[in-house]
């Protein structure tokens, strides 16, 4: 435990690690079972407060269970990471700025895809 102390983890990584344990849950979990399914040294505290955080940015829902709440994603990955995209779009006072120099870092398979659900096609 002291090896890691004073070390500090990404930005973002504990949340995505729970969001990710989530994802992967059949059903609701208090964050004693998400503490299990991560299956790391996490204190039931810590998975606790991150839970929290995520229920305040409204990136989980929560339901009475026992004292305390269990957790379940509002949204898969996928959705999660548009509702980001679109977050930073929104702060944006050059959205078409932004938006072409999105487009222009596109690699040829991604920029194929964009154009064809543009174009009303499947993914």
């Amino acid at each position: 435990m002291g090896e890691t102390k004073g070390v500090r983890r990404p930005s973002g990584e504990l949340e995505a690690s729970v969001l990710a344990a989530l994802w992967a849950a059949d059903g609701p979990q208090t964050p004693a079972q998400v503490q299990r399914l991560l299956g790391s040294s996490l204190a039931r505290t810590t998975v606790t407060t991150i839970l929290s955080r995520l229920y305040e940015k409204g990136t989980v829902t929560r339901s009475r269970s026992g004292r305390g709440f269990a957790y379940v994603p509002t949204e898969d990955a996928s959705g999660l990471s548009a509702r980001r995209m679109h977050s930073e779009l929104e702060k944006t006072e050059d959205r078409g700025a932004v938006l072409s120099r999105f487009v222009s870092q596109l690699n040829d398979e991604d920029e194929r895809l964009l154009r064809a659900l543009l174009e009303g096609g499947a993914t």
